[in-house]
């Protein structure tokens, strides 16, 4: 149980997030939908909560003992995050297996909640400063550890955005997918990245069922943001070359199932067929408040895991030390 916070943290403000320093991965742009004059448009079919700062206390349904826990949180910069509230929720959580993205930080943080909680720490940090970053922190030695995208023309770029731990049973691979940018300027970035990422996640995959985690920077379908349809082949993290790219990774092509490429599913939206959930929330335009957001954040599992995992969930309340909620997911077995 993580220790009770005075009353005065319920009064806690809402700081903004710490300004991206690269102009391509500016502010997500939030599309909206032309006003009619003569009637009002209708909520999105949301039925998450509406905060705006951490919860007092958190607290979540104890593990499933048969079960590993797998946590995943896009952290909006690791520092910035501290100072709200960061702490309660990764006590209260108490994964397995952590992955943050979007850490920005320089060097390898010496935080005491994260080096007696997870002994096994791996921080993939960007060239350029106080920019993208990856990390999985576990409880339990991974067999070996990689940072690279094979393959991938550029290996300075993939600096900061995948971090993959190879265990007994399975690869836990984190990502922090390239942005597509603003107006789709890096959209060929994010198409090279694609095309090495479905290699690499499938050879893998030969050797041993995979869990994807991580902020994906793809709405994969028309559920999975509130404004479908004006944002569509305009928005990065929504058009036709991402989208497809990640239905490729779930579904793989004939020629490739002959060179025996497996499906992967994206196993949130497996649970929750029908629902319209999202992991993030612009802290621009009110979003949270009026259910504007994009499910961009989750886990990827090889079809083979499917029958193993025994919940997956996005949780909803822990927005505001973020402008992303984190996803969870329990696999039965050991790793």
């Amino acid at each position: 149980m993580p220790p009770k916070r005075k009353a005065s943290s319920s009064k806690r403000k809402l700081e903004e997030s710490e300004p991206d320093t690269d102009a391509e991965y500016s502010e997500r742009e939030v599309a909206k939908p032309k006003a009619k004059k003569a009637k009002k448009s209708s909520p999105p079919v949301n039925d998450q909560p509406t905060n705006k700062v951490l919860p007092v206390h958190i607290h979540f349904p104890p593990k499933n003992e048969a079960c590993m826990r797998v946590a995943t949180w896009n952290i909006c910069g690791l520092a910035a995050a501290q100072k709200k509230g960061f702490k309660y929720y990764v006590e209260a959580e108490d994964a397995d297996v952590l992955i943050m993205t979007e850490t920005k930080v320089n060097n390898d943080p010496v935080d005491p909640l994260l080096t007696s909680r997870y002994p096994h720490r791996y921080w993939s940090i960007a060239d350029k400063k106080s920019y993208s970053g990856t990390a999985i922190l576990a409880k339990h030695k991974p067999l070996s550890v990689d940072y690279t995208l094979p393959g991938h023309p550029d290996p300075k770029s993939v600096k900061g955005r995948i971090v993959t731990l190879e265990f007994e049973n399975l690869y836990i691979i984190g990502t922090y997918v390239v942005n597509a940018g603003t107006g789709l300027k890096t959209l060929d970035a994010k198409n090279e990245w694609n095309k090495h990422f479905e290699a690499y996640i499938r050879d893998l995959d030969k050797k041993k069922p995979v869990v994807w985690g991580g902020d994906l920077n793809v709405a994969p379908t028309e559920l999975d943001l509130a404004n479908p349809k004006t944002n569509w082949n305009k928005t990065p993290g929504y058009t036709e070359a991402e989208t497809s790219a990640f239905a490729r990774i779930l579904s793989p092509p004939k020629d490739a199932v002959k060179e025996g490429a497996r499906p992967f599913v994206d196993i949130w939206r497996k649970l929750h067929p029908d629902k319209r959930n999202y992991t993030y929330f612009s802290y621009r335009f009110n979003c949270r408040e009026k259910g504007l957001g994009w499910r961009l954040d989750g886990f990827v599992v090889s079809e083979r895991l499917v029958d193993h995992v025994k919940m997956c969930e996005i949780r909803s309340e822990i927005y505001g030390a973020s402008d992303h909620c984190p996803v969870v997911i329990e696999i039965e077995g050991e790793l």
